[in-house]
């Protein structure tokens, strides 16, 4: 089961990543051009904050079934090791700002009433939130 989901968590992120770009590009494009917000525009949103949510998910069951997450941390020595402070912290800890960040984003599009700033909430914090995943992904072991 373990190895199941660590595909799943490994393959969404392929997903998740190309959902940012393109929700982020397509939102900059949006705002630059002030078009009109649409119902359209604000379901595109959801290409980038309905596979980070399944992301969160499979990440989650990780953590806590993995010997590089929770049981390692409550070892004692992640800290101390690099690697397995990625896994046991920094990489949890900061996707899942990151995925805060992304839920506010959509939420305060769905909200405003000016288009330029429905734009401008999907593309800050999607963007914000693509950075943040790109400087914690484990590079060596996911290529």
């Amino acid at each position: 089961m373990q190895t199941g989901i660590q595909h799943l968590h490994s393959g969404m992120a392929y997903l998740v990543l190309a959902g940012l770009a393109i929700v982020f590009i397509y939102a900059l494009i949006g705002a630059l051009s002030n078009r009109e917000f649409t119902d359209k525009d604000r379901k595109f949103g959801l290409i980038g904050l309905i596979p980070a949510h399944i992301q969160l998910l499979a990440g989650i069951a990780i953590y806590f079934f993995s010997p590089l997450g929770f049981s390692n941390l409550s070892s004692g020595n992640a800290m101390g090791d690099p690697v397995s402070r990625l896994y046991a912290v920094e990489h949890p800890l900061i996707n899942i700002i990151a995925i805060i960040l992304i839920t506010v984003g959509y939420s305060r599009a769905k909200k405003l009433s000016v288009s330029r700033s429905r734009f401008r909430s999907l593309y800050m914090f999607y963007g914000i939130a693509l950075i943040l995943i790109l400087s914690r992904i484990p590079w060596d072991a996911w290529m």
